[in-house]
């Protein structure tokens, strides 16, 4: 076969299987990326042989990395490298630092290379590299690239890559005497500067007039073709320069993403970047023996739990050090405790220059390919680890708060104000327009550049994370007239949802989905609103058109209220009960959730949803019921009814739970036809603060019964009568409506009745007209 042919089946080839792998890891609901690595080892030389240019190949899979970083720097512009640059930097720089001399300690000690410490600077400089592509694929699919987390493995993650460049610089002066290493250590220094300075030079003089140009022509194929070539032609000089292709290519992505056309540049890259990438993990996957891996396979694994240990215990301080939380520092720690992909190239550059023998390159191959592969499933598991610990009572405090406010402004709105989690462009927005109707708002957010930001417009702030209940009642949530919610991070969406709604159940909570799939699991959590931006953008386009053309702008408002009414039900892609199954399951499984059988002769069964209220009643939320023949009813609406035999899926805390369980057993109170149960804060000028339960004796005296209590965020199920009251208690009292009144005026005076108290009768006004002001009842 003749070679250019050979070259070309070749690489059909290798995209052929990548595109089978991913299918069959999608479907078995496994990362796609899996897919690409074995389907490389099944067509590589260790495998089925049928790749012959495996050179060439790696040399297009070159391009793969080239397009990944060079997307990165695109989304990753200088103002988002800004917001991380102290742990991007210095934890880095540091992290790079410390595990080459734990390796090179390690080594000394071990006597593993002899004496010579030039090996073990070489073995921490490979081991310090994580996978800017493996774990960047994954916060992509998990939508988590805009997340702390996932800002702080990107900054952290590109400050590695442009280590690479010095790396290789250095390496061939390690055999080297002393001054050797220096005078090498220099001269990458002096390139990287002069590099550095032309790269800013080029990004503001010489860039925005290119791509201006290229964009006047209107020209899809001449504005990909140039940004491929410009991206192509400063990875080349970066080669050139002794650094990386890598490099060059991040580097570039940042000098286009200052520039206006930055998304129209991601949206023509993206596509060649997908298929090069596959290229590239393909590719991996044909550098892998699994015969070797097999049969080393005792000290391989013992290398990868070294490898992952030792990393995961110096990153996750180092990353605690900068005053992240706890969580955010344990997802960090681990999702780069693998190699990564670059590590190949520093292995191939050590062993050709005699720096390590076939058999340890043959196991580090071995070794960065294992934790190359299970870092997906790691950060898959991460969620469901941490329910787990946090339903451990002595360790939950530890994660499931993730701490007090870092910092509070000196004033701060006592009640009737807005919170707004999130200050990103949305939530800033959402401050302006607040702020030009006179309303107070608290803003909650956890990153310094932003707060600082705040301090400079004088905006109140609350410097934390708002799933944490410290901040969220630091920030006056059980005072608030209403809350919005704007965070990137889907998870820390609903759970920033669900306890402020533990805090204050009959809070008006505005949420910002940031995928479809979210929305129903927001509503069923308690959200009063749920606003998805994509689907809010087609709507006022279509307003404007519809009215624009002369239909009745009444008409047309009425019109796209009842979409969003429906909760966007319109516009959303029609989607099979399986897959909305799995989507309950999926999104519920990152939260604490359970299946709860429905008891025989529960006072519940027959009872709708709204009657029954579980949520404000127990603090759960109900995503699915499982009707005993079999049917599943998914994000079942208010007036879904409740039947013997029903299993239901509920989220919440343990104590949730446990109260769930008491509730539809009837050992709690149920509302009747003429009782009702309402949430009653204590107010600070109540006179039984400081009194026990057992002093107020509202049972006996008002037959109001006191089924649970909220403290510092935590749900008590039928507390103790020997629990002191304090300020700021949330009490659940259950009864009439005259008695609740009653009570209500004893323990917050002044309040007003909410609106979860239930429609009064006809019939009944006249009794509660001695108890009820006029303007309470309702028809």
């Amino acid at each position: 076969m003749q070679e250019d042919f050979r070259l070309i089946v070749d690489l059909v080839s290798v995209l052929a299987v990548a595109a089978c792998g991913g299918l069959v890891a999608a479907l078995l609901r496994q990362p796609v990326l899996l897919g690409y690595l074995i389907g490389g080892i099944i067509i590589g030389p260790a495998g089925l042989g049928l790749i012959k240019e495996l050179i060439q190949v790696e040399t297009l899979a070159q391009f793969g990395v080239a397009f990944l970083l060079f997307a990165l720097g695109v989304e990753f512009s200088f103002n988002e490298l800004k917001k991380v640059q102290g742990i991007a930097l210095g934890g880095g720089l540091a992290q790079i630092t410390l595990t080459i001399l734990a390796t090179v300690l390690l080594c000394g000690v071990t006597g593993a290379w002899g004496t010579l410490p030039a090996k073990g600077v070489f073995l921490g400089g490979i081991l310090s590299l994580s996978s800017t592509a493996v774990v960047l694929k994954c916060l992509m699919e998990r939508n988590e690239t805009e997340t702390p987390h996932g800002k702080v493995m990107l900054g952290i993650l590109v400050v590695q890559d442009l280590a690479l460049g010095f790396m290789l610089a250095v390496l061939p002066a390690l055999h080297q005497p002393g001054e050797a290493i220096g005078i090498a250590v220099l001269t990458a220094l002096l390139r990287i500067c002069l590099f550095a300075a032309g790269a800013v030079a080029a990004g503001i003089w010489l860039i925005p007039p290119l791509l201006r140009l290229l964009a006047r022509t209107e020209s899809r194929e001449l504005f990909l073709l140039g940004v491929v070539a410009l991206c192509l032609g400063i990875a080349l000089l970066t080669e050139h320069l002794g650094l990386s292709i890598e490099m060059g290519a991040f580097v570039a992505g940042l000098m286009i993403s200052e520039v206006e056309y930055a998304d129209q540049t991601l949206t023509y890259v993206e596509p060649l970047r997908d298929i090069f990438a596959s290229l590239f993990f393909a590719s991996i996957g044909m550098l892998i023996d699994p015969v070797f891996l097999w049969n080393n396979l005792e000290l391989i694994l013992g290398l990868v739990a070294l490898v992952f240990i030792g990393k995961f215990l110096i990153i996750t301080p180092l990353v605690k050090l900068f005053r992240y939380p706890l969580k955010t520092a344990l997802i960090v720690g681990f999702g780069l405790a693998q190699i990564g992909e670059f590590s190949f190239v520093l292995a191939s550059e050590g062993q050709a220059l005699g720096l390590v023998s076939r058999q340890i390159y043959l196991l580090i191959l071995g070794t960065t390919a294992v934790t190359l592969v299970i870092t997906p499933f790691v950060l898959r598991l991460i969620p469901i680890v941490f329910n787990w610990v946090e339903s451990i009572p002595w360790l939950k405090p530890y994660l499931s708060d993730e701490g007090k406010p870092l910092a509070v402004s000196d004033e701060l709105p006592i009640k009737e104000h807005i919170v707004v989690c999130g200050y990103g462009r949305v939530g800033r927005n959402l401050v302006k327009l607040l702020q030009q109707h006179d309303l107070p708002v608290v803003v909650i957010d956890q990153s310094e550049s932003i707060i600082q930001q705040l301090r400079e417009a004088k905006v109140p702030y609350v410097y934390g994370n708002c799933v944490s209940f410290h901040v969220l009642e630091t920030a006056g949530v059980s005072n608030a007239k209403g809350m919005a919610i704007a965070l990137p991070d889907p998870m820390s969406t609903r759970l920033c949802l669900k306890r402020a709604l533990e805090l204050l159940p009959e809070l008006n909570v505005v949420v910002r989905a940031t995928h479809d799939k979210s929305i129903e699991v927001l509503y069923q959590l308690g959200a009063r609103e749920v606003v998805q931006p994509e689907f809010e953008a087609s709507l006022e386009m279509a307003t404007y058109i519809l009215t624009d053309v002369g239909f009745s702008p009444m008409v047309v408002q009425k019109d796209m209220q009842e979409i969003r009414n429906r909760h966007y039900l319109d516009l959303r892609p029609e989607r099979t009960a399986t897959e909305v199954s799995r989507d309950v399951r999926q999104l519920s499984q990152d939260m604490n959730s359970r299946w709860y059988p429905l008891p025989t002769n529960s006072p519940l069964v027959g009872m709708t949803l709204e009657e029954a209220d579980m949520r404000y009643l127990t603090g759960v939320s109900l995503m699915a019921i499982c009707r005993a023949s079999g049917e599943e009813i998914d994000y079942p609406d208010a007036s879904t009814n409740l039947e013997e035999g029903d299993r239901l899926l509920v989220v919440g805390s343990d104590d949730e739970l446990a109260a769930l369980a008491e509730f539809a057993l009837g050992k709690a109170s149920v509302p009747g036809e003429h009782s009702a149960c309402q949430w009653v804060t204590i107010s600070a000028d109540c006179s039984f603060v400081g009194k026990t339960l057992a002093n107020l004796d509202i049972p006996h005296q008002y037959g109001v019964q006191v089924q649970a209590m909220r403290r510092d965020g935590k749900f008590i199920r039928l507390p103790d009568h020997s629990m002191n009251l304090q300020a700021r208690d949330q009490v659940l009292l259950c009864g009439s409506l005259p008695s609740l009144y009653q009570v209500e005026q004893l323990l917050a005076p002044g309040a007003q009745v909410p609106l979860s108290i239930p429609v009064v009768k006809a019939g009944e006004a006249e009794a509660l007209k001695e108890f009820l002001p006029s303007d309470i009842l309702r028809d």
